[in-house]
């Protein structure tokens, strides 16, 4: 018995022991040109949608095209942000119940949420959101689908550029496809800690 627990524990300490060689840093100059290679020349609303997808999200550009995602996924009940609802008001049917103020007692009827976004970031596919212009908080997170509106203009080429544009807002949420986790037995759920769709909707 105390040889297994001997056994154990110096294998313990050579785990925990220095690395005899370390290994080299990445050669992040390099890897930024890569980027860099990437995204010039390329139209970032393309780039975007491409990054977005890998991610597991989607970009669309037409309001007609989210209505009938929608429609298709048989989601007829969501929340809308005030200020969006003239944009897209007439791309939805009368099937539809958008709500422009989300009662926090019924969370669970939303099957959608249509927010803000403060921008994008093209090379990942990142929907950023902040407290400025994200109408209600819960809107984005509850609902299993999350409609963000990116305006064209709101989406950055890369990381250090969205990071330069963020401004003082001390509540910036990054959001690289949808919710997941894997936490559990290393085992991949979506939708554990918000949205299980996340949806980028470019004007």
């Amino acid at each position: 018995m105390s040889e297994d627990r001997e056994a154990i524990l110096s294998r313990v300490r050579g785990a925990l022991a220095p690395l005899h060689t370390r290994a080299p840093l990445p050669n992040y100059d390099a890897e930024m040109a890569v980027l860099r290679t990437l995204i010039a020349g390329r139209d970032l609303v393309e780039l975007f949608a491409e990054r977005i997808r890998k991610v597991g999200g989607l970009a669309l550009t037409d309001p007609t095209a989210l209505v009938a995602h929608l429609r298709a996924g048989g989601r007829f009940r969501g929340y809308c942000d005030p200020v969006l609802w003239p944009r897209v008001a007439g791309h939805f049917g009368s099937e539809f119940t958008v709500e422009r103020d989300f009662d926090r007692t019924r969370v669970d009827d939303y099957a959608f949420g249509i927010t803000r976004a403060a921008g994008a970031i093209a090379e990942s596919g990142t929907i950023i959101l902040n407290d400025a212009t994200t109408s209600r908080r819960l809107g984005a997170l509850a609902p299993w689908v999350h409609v963000a509106v990116v305006e064209r203009a709101g989406i950055f080429s890369d990381l250090p550029q969205a990071v330069a544009a963020l401004g003082d807002d001390r509540n910036v949420i990054w959001c690289t496809g949808p919710s997941k986790t894997a936490d559990v037995e290393g085992i991949l759920i979506e939708g554990v800690h918000g949205p299980g769709e996340q949806i980028a909707l470019v004007l």
